[in-house]
């Protein structure tokens, strides 16, 4: 285990990966949606849990969003966020 009072470095994700996930958001956003559920909630459940029955199998949803780790799709809402921000 490293120091402690160091803050640690995330490695930023690159162009492509965020665009996959920005992609793999918006797919599976719309099939909750479609199938009635409440999309940030399902969403943030998923995330926080890793459990995919959170995420519909509806239009491939939960197939697309294990393509790939929790902690990117993370990444892509914050800077999303962030950024949409940044400007107030």
């Amino acid at each position: 285990m490293g120091n402690l009072s160091e803050t640690q470095r995330v490695a930023n994700l690159d162009k492509a990966v965020r665009n996959e996930a920005r992609d793999i958001l918006v797919k599976v956003y719309s099939a909750l949606k479609e199938k009635g559920y409440n999309p940030v909630n399902q969403i943030v459940g998923y995330i926080l849990s890793g459990d995919p029955t959170y995420i519909t199998s509806h239009k491939n949803a939960r197939v697309l969003i294990s393509r790939l780790e929790r902690d990117e799709l993370l990444e892509e809402i914050v800077c999303f966020y962030l950024q949409e921000n940044d400007e107030r």
